[in-house]
């Protein structure tokens, strides 16, 4: 499977200690990449990257999934104190939802 360094999940904030923008990766989170613009900050952060990727085919090591194309499943366990899955049942019950549906709206907010 080729990746391109475009389907990975970048985001671009400010950093106040460095007094300019920080470009990152999700998928990298040991990476960045400082400028003086968002711009910038974008682009060298996907240029990283890109090279980074390149780097790692030479090596033969694993290259991160892209959580854009990464496959999911819907569903996964959480263990939480039995009181709390108490207090969520109750609220569930008074909403007239199952806990499911109560959990999956409260977390997409």
């Amino acid at each position: 499977m080729q990746l391109k360094n475009d389907l990975y999940t970048y985001r671009v904030t400010w950093s106040d200690e460095d007094q300019e923008y920080v470009g990152l990766c999700t998928e990298f989170p040991s990476l960045s990449w400082l400028a003086e613009t968002q711009e910038s900050a974008l682009q060298g952060i996907r240029q990283f990257v890109a090279e980074v990727i390149s780097d790692m085919k030479t090596s033969n090591e694993k290259i991160p999934v892209p959580f854009s194309i990464r496959k999911y499943s819907g569903k996964f366990m959480v263990r939480i104190p039995p009181e709390v899955h108490r207090k969520i049942a109750i609220i569930a019950a008074e909403e007239g939802v199952s806990i499911n549906r109560l959990v999956s709206a409260r977390l997409a907010k």
